[in-house]
């Protein structure tokens, strides 16, 4: 439970999201965690914040996002994912897999911090977002490098709303194709949707069905990190202290949250859940979310993001372009 110090914060971002998702929902098509993140980078920057709610809003950028992704693994239906047939697994492994390999290897190439680098990775491979506070306790990484990969996520991620339709129809693709591009390529499940919306027809559900085949693999992406990173903490925990045994502390191989995840995933896989609890656990779901999306953008200081960020800019475009590619080619394959 949050303490009387963090509930003054944790109230704002419980407002500004409720206000966001309001937003959303009367403007379909525009994402309540972009609009919310949006407000959170400008009440930042323009001093909006009031004194004394940064114990909150730390509070709201790390337990609300992680109660959105178990919420997440409700949208999850095994069997519903393979009636598309093996393509859309298939597509989803060679996009993530790849994406973050490729990604790692520009960001080499760079220079850029390997974990700053890997969390870029995630999220524009997996699940934007989610991908990165999935994966942000199992490398260890900064609040900053979490903070900036959310932030590059949001910005490439909403350019390719018009990007991807506008592409689709200067290509010739179908419906169909388009829908799976946006599906294999765009970083937010809520981005995916916006593309869908434009598209028409049954092309969200198509679109949102390759989404969720890469979300799937969000949690053994965490768990590899995971015992990676359990693996070289040894290596890395040199000297004496206090802050050597802190430095030793071993990151968990799945954190608890992704085990709700699963969970919830499996449930649904199994079990035969309502279609009002599933439309509620969304709406809670696309909540919370918002709320650490506020709390997320009220940490990024643009003249610390801007400054030498032609490097990481240039990483977060190759990386949406080699996800592109690879998306449009498997959409071409499968579609």
């Amino acid at each position: 439970m949050p303490t009387a110090l963090q509930r003054s914060g944790l109230a704002l971002a419980g407002a500004v999201a409720l206000a966001a998702c309001l937003i959303s929902h009367l403007a379909p098509g525009v994402s309540a965690l972009l609009i919310a993140i949006i407000l959170g980078v400008a009440a930042r920057n323009l001093g909006l914040l009031p004194r004394g709610s940064e114990p909150g809003l730390a509070y709201a950028s790390r337990v609300p996002l992680r109660l959105g992704i178990v919420l997440l693994g409700l949208q999850l239906s095994l069997p519903e994912l393979f009636a598309h047939g093996w393509g859309l697994p298939l597509l989803a492994v060679i996009v993530v897999g790849v994406g973050i390999v490729g990604t790692l290897g520009l960001g080499r190439l760079l220079g850029v911090e390997r974990k700053q680098a890997l969390l870029v990775a995630c999220g524009f491979s997996i699940c934007g977002a989610a991908a990165v506070a999935g994966v942000e306790s199992s490398v260890d990484a900064r609040e900053k490098e979490t903070v900036t990969a959310v932030a590059l996520v949001v910005l490439f991620g909403t350019l390719m709303i018009p990007l991807i339709p506008g592409l689709g129809a200067l290509l010739g693709l179908s419906t169909e194709q388009t829908a799976l591009w946006a599906g294999a390529s765009v970083h937010e499940v809520g981005q995916v949707v916006a593309i869908g919306g434009l598209l028409g027809g049954g092309a969200l559900g198509l679109a949102v069905s390759m989404k969720l085949a890469r979300v799937l693999l969000l949690a053994p992406v965490a768990a590899v990190l995971g015992a990676r990173s359990r693996a070289l903490a040894p290596e890395t925990g040199m000297g004496s202290g206090p802050d050597h045994a802190a430095s030793r502390k071993r990151p968990p191989v799945v954190p608890l949250f992704l085990v709700g995840f699963i969970l919830a995933a499996g449930l649904r896989s199994i079990l035969p859940v309502p279609h009002e609890a599933l439309a509620l656990a969304s709406l809670l779901q696309e909540f919370l979310l918002a709320t650490a999306m506020f709390a997320l953008g009220a940490g990024v200081h643009l003249r610390t993001l801007l400054s030498g960020s032609g490097k990481l800019l240039t990483l977060a475009a190759g990386s949406t372009a080699l996800v592109a590619v690879l998306g449009l080619g498997g959409a071409l394959v499968i579609g």
